[in-house]
């Protein structure tokens, strides 16, 4: 079983319309969704209707939160500013096999590395590779 965690951009792009394409993720065969109480916050901040919160309350009910007691500081290699350290520990931290984010800013230079337990992507590359191989 894989298990991914969701950044809060994923989460706010799936509960953004209600046809969102991401929603696919919560669709997949042998997968475990995760994500953090702070990273629905995130979203559920950034979402602008309530409908749209709604949207996302329904989704998080389909995904295992993960809040760990604490966190392992992340390698040295590692920048990221303090606002987003908290999801790649968590990841981490929940021995997720996959971090999905579509922050190009912060992330971008991690994409397709793996730190510890986590490979970090994008969710559409994610979704290209995964449906690819069935």
């Amino acid at each position: 079983m894989y298990l991914l965690f969701l950044d809060a951009n994923v989460l706010f792009s799936a509960a953004w319309r209600k046809d969102a394409a991401l929603t696919r993720l919560w669709t997949l065969p042998n997968f475990q969704l995760r994500t953090s109480s702070y990273a629905v916050q995130e979203a559920k901040f950034n979402l602008e209707t309530t409908e749209q919160r709604a949207r996302l309350q329904s989704l998080i009910q389909a995904i295992h939160l993960v809040n760990p007691a604490r966190f392992d500081p992340l390698p040295d290699q590692v920048r990221l500013p303090e606002k987003d350290q908290p999801i790649l520990q968590a990841a981490i931290a929940s021995r997720s096999t996959y971090l999905l984010t579509g922050d190009i800013r912060h992330f971008s230079a991690l994409f397709g590395c793996r730190i510890q337990t986590v490979y970090i992507m994008r969710p559409g590359e994610y979704l290209k590779v995964k449906t690819s191989e069935c």
